[in-house]
């Protein structure tokens, strides 16, 4: 669409104003009950699809019904001084404990079923077991119903067991205990003030109730009406569920940022970043990864209906009527009615000279001006410093102790750790071995791996089903550490050498042998487990990146050169390239390198925080260039800010990372934006309104 077109929507929408009107609050109302409707039809698990981990998983969840990409639950107790943890009757009695209390279908095992000292503490009297609930599935519900059933199995061995201390920790449980926790005083208090902040700093901006509400409206379309689109495209193909939390915040950015543009440049900018935005987004979701091809979707969907909503809701939203005269003043709060106001400049090299023919995004008067070089050099050096940083990003879940300070689960971790085993056992692998092949001689060389604590073929029924076997295989270091990640690649490095013929076309069914391991050369176990999800996510979506991101730049800038001029598109694609990257810097610096310690960050989230930091500095760059004003990138980035802050602030790791990922993109972009223009001394009538900066 071209800007005259835009314009012509603006002025057919303001015609039928009680149409659009209406049609957008039946966006607001009726998209909103189907957009919470649709929920369900996202991908719940969290995991990158696609990756040998995946389909390990996915294999062992069909077969067994439970385990595979969710955490067990580590049943920990400590015995009496007098106690022998070797005792078989002790070792049985704790067994048949955590059997009755883990419920029906659920999978256990302990140092009574295997005999293996590696579920043994070093003090001598502390045990634990593994405890696979049997409704734990890798989404939203099955974690839920893995939470209580830490619960369920905390009172039962209670009971069970009065004279020993009993503890139920894991991965879920700890972070149960976090959101249990909620926010302290300190806390509260900072979520306050930046819920007063998302409204104080709009009213002080825009100095009207309208101002303030305007932009949360605009939001609240584009948000719903986004989300109703890519619930639609998940009809068709997998969508993770983190796009709620990329589609909302990047709407009210955008929608705050075009809302103090005056409606002629906001018209121009949105059309054109638009666009550029949408195919870079389009780009990302022909990659085969389920996290690009998310984010994608929704980054395409967020512009479209970002687009819409300015030029035929927001004209309807501003008021029209004329002013008499106009002045300028120096500051945007000044603007009043009988004076008339003048344009700021376009600074940028799409602006041109008064009687020249204005380009796309020019505006009809300006003056070029050369912009100062340091101010630009020394905006631009956070930005380039943090991207340093993101090629060290860790991806992975927070380190266990780092997700909650205090609690029972915490209680059950520092049991175990302070008994001496590692804290790798809150996340063991599972190897499926394949029909006709030997469990205990594959346990037997996995035992072997370096960084491997145990590993094991129980016997029980639980864990062998249709002739395959399940392998459990506790490492020392947690996955997210290069300890993790070697054991890992090492472990499949071992059942390869096992199984070499394993997976050729040319192989034939028949059994194999090779270091003692016998069964069907064409079919190689597969390794399964919470474990294996961080490493899919760096090999299948990580790896994709040197090619995906190029290849959104390169449609963005070839749009925007059409458009705008090569000038402007390779500051604007330069800039959002830079911003995506140096948020996933400060994610780096903050929470891996910094006090909280995480060790990793949450896989998906810089995929998300860099998409957003993308979308926000390509819309607020190529408003600069089309003459809008500079103020309007901070005012939206501290509104961004705030509201995710105020959501977010609290004991959740998870969340604050991904807040806090929000929060420094947008405030990076505000920092290292553009600055505005010199005026012009041409004036002309605009329309009155106090909702709009000078």
């Amino acid at each position: 669409m071209s800007t005259e077109r835009a314009v012509r929507a603006s002025a057919f929408a303001l015609r039928h104003r009680r149409s659009f009107g209406f049609g957008w609050l039946l966006v607001l109302l009726l998209g909103g009950a189907v957009a919470v409707a649709g929920l369900g039809r996202l991908d719940q698990s969290f995991t990158a699809s696609g990756g040998p981990g995946h389909r390990a998983n996915q294999a062992i969840q069909e077969r067994y019904g439970n385990g595979a990409a969710v955490a067990p639950l580590v049943a920990v107790v400590t015995w009496p001084a007098a106690t022998d943890v070797r005792d078989t009757a002790t070792a049985r009695r704790f067994a048949a404990a955590v059997g009755r209390a883990a419920g029906p279908g659920a999978r256990t095992v302990s140092y009574a079923d295997t005999g293996d000292p590696g579920f043994l503490g070093a003090d001598g009297r502390t045990a634990y077991a593994l405890v696979y609930p049997g409704a734990g599935k890798p989404d939203l519900a099955g974690l839920t119903a893995v939470e209580e059933a830490a619960g369920t199995l905390r009172a039962g061995l209670r009971s069970a067991l009065p004279e020993a201390r009993t503890e139920v920790t894991g991965v879920l449980p700890l972070q149960h205990d976090s959101a249990e926790a909620g926010p302290g005083p300190a806390a509260l208090a900072a979520k306050a003030a930046c819920a007063l902040g998302l409204l104080l700093l709009p009213a002080l901006a825009f100095r009207s109730p309208l101002g303030t509400l305007a932009p949360l409206l605009l939001a609240g379309a584009t948000s719903v009406g986004a989300l109703v689109l890519v619930e639609a495209v998940a009809g068709f193909t997998e969508i993770s569920f983190v796009v709620v939390y990329l589609v909302p915040v990047t709407a009210l950015v955008l929608a705050v940022h075009r809302w103090g543009q005056p409606p002629e440049t906001a018209a121009r900018s949105a059309v054109t970043a638009g666009a550029a935005g949408a195919a870079a987004c389009a780009a990302l979701a022909l990659f085969p990864a389920a996290f690009l091809r998310s984010v994608g979707i929704a980054g395409l969907a967020v512009w479209a209906l970002s687009t819409a909503t300015t030029l035929t809701l927001a004209p309807l939203l501003r008021p029209t009527r004329p002013t008499k005269t106009a002045a300028r003043s120096g500051s945007p709060r000044t603007a009043t009615a009988g004076r008339v106001r003048r344009p700021r400049a376009a600074t940028g090299p799409l602006a041109v000279k008064a009687g020249r023919v204005p380009g796309p995004l020019a505006v009809t008067a300006g003056r070029v001006r050369r912009r100062r070089v340091l101010p630009a050099v020394l905006g631009l050096l956070p930005l380039v410093l943090l991207a340093g940083a993101a090629p060290l990003l860790r991806v992975g879940n927070p380190e266990a102790h780092t997700l909650v300070a205090s609690g029972p689960a915490r209680e059950g971790l520092d049991r175990l750790t302070a008994a001496g085993l590692p804290s790798g056992v809150l996340n063991p692998l599972e190897v499926l071995v394949p029909e006709g092949a030997d469990a205990a001689a594959v346990a037997a060389r996995v035992a072997r791996v370096p960084g491997v604590l145990l590993a094991a073929a129980p016997q029980a029924a639980g864990w062998r089903r249709g002739g395959a076997a399940l392998v459990v295989v506790v490492p020392e270091a947690e996955p997210m550490t290069p300890g993790g990640a070697a054991t890992l690649t090492s472990v499949r490095a071992a059942l390869a050498a096992a199984f070499p013929d394993a997976g050729h076309p040319e192989a034939a069914p028949g059994p194999g042998s090779r270091d003692g391991v016998t069964g069907a050369a064409a079919v190689t176990p597969l390794v399964g487990g919470s474990g294996v999800v961080d490493r899919d996510l760096v090999d299948g979506v990580y790896g994709l990146l040197p090619y995906a991101v190029p290849a959104a730049a390169l449609v963005a800038f070839g749009l925007l050169a059409a458009r705008a001029g090569a000038g402007v598109a390779a500051r604007a694609v330069c800039g959002g390239v830079l911003a995506a990257v140096g948020s996933a810097g400060a994610l780096t610096v903050l929470w891996q390198w910094g006090p909280p310690g995480t060790g990793a960050v949450t896989g998906w989230v810089p995929l998300v925080v860099g998409t957003f930091a993308f979308c926000v500095s390509i819309d607020r760059s190529v408003a600069l260039a089309a003459g809008g004003p500079g103020w309007a990138g901070p005012v939206a980035a501290g509104a961004g800010a705030s509201a995710v802050l105020a959501a977010g602030i609290g004991p959740q790791v998870e969340l604050a990372l991904l807040v806090s990922g929000f929060a420094m993109a947008v405030l990076l972009d505000a920092v290292t934006g553009g600055r505005p223009g010199r005026p012009v001394p041409e004036v002309r009538p605009v329309p009155r309104s106090s909702l709009q900066l000078v």
